[in-house]
């Protein structure tokens, strides 16, 4: 049976609680007997994904008829190692993962970034991760990629639910609920597990329209 590898950062990973990324979801969604391999990790970039060696066991893993999620930019945009310009290296760092999976026999599927919970006044919400989403939706047209514009799906989910709602996605801790966070949390980036399910489904709607990837998942 196929297995869907999973390359990313904080908001695909498996995570621990009351942490959760869309990757650890998504097993729910797919057809019996499909692997979902999650490879995604913390803090990476297109860039340290890579150069880390965070790839290797992907790369030598995929075989023909699996898929590769590929969704980075969150930390793309840091100014820092981990960086990439999204005109230049950002693309050409996203094509490495692109031309692994086809030398495999994969398919190569590329993801915008989830979006960020800004909300500014009037219920209107601040535009996040710059001018990465756009690169990816350019590259995936140009190379004929699939693509999955979770930026989009997420920003318009977020918009429909409201701020109130919206936050419920994510984790928010009260003081001296959790001894990590002994002042108390409210994170804008982080899913909690019901958050990672509501974002899962948006991912799982997008591989539904191409018929390549909806082969994978349960009807």
């Amino acid at each position: 049976m196929p297995a869907i590898w999973i390359i990313g950062d904080s908001t695909v990973e498996d995570n621990q609680p009351p942490f959760r990324g869309w990757g650890w979801a998504l097993p729910e969604f797919v057809k019996d007997g499909v692997t979902v391999k999650n490879h995604a990790l913390s803090g990476r970039s297109s860039r340290s994904f890579w150069e880390e060696g965070l790839f290797q066991p992907v790369a030598e893993g995929m075989e023909k008829g699996d898929m590769l999620l590929i969704q980075f930019g969150h930390n793309d945009e840091k100014d820092d190692e981990r960086h990439t310009d999204p005109d230049t290296t950002f693309p050409e760092w996203l094509m490495r993962y692109v031309n692994a999976a086809r030398e495999k026999g994969a398919l190569p599927v590329l993801l915008t970034p989830v979006s960020r919970r800004f909300f500014v006044g009037d219920g209107n919400m601040l535009y996040t991760h710059g001018e990465y989403p756009r690169a990816i939706r350019q590259l995936a047209a140009k190379e004929n990629i699939p693509l999955c514009d979770l930026k989009q799906d997420s920003r318009k989910l977020y918009l429909e639910l409201g701020e109130e709602k919206t936050a419920e996605l994510f984790v928010r801790l009260a003081p001296g609920e959790h001894p990590d966070f002994p002042d108390g949390h409210d994170d804008k980036t982080h899913f909690n597990a019901y958050g990672a399910k509501e974002i899962a489904k948006l991912v799982v709607n997008e591989l539904k329209q191409v018929p390549a990837c909806a082969a994978f998942l349960k009807a």
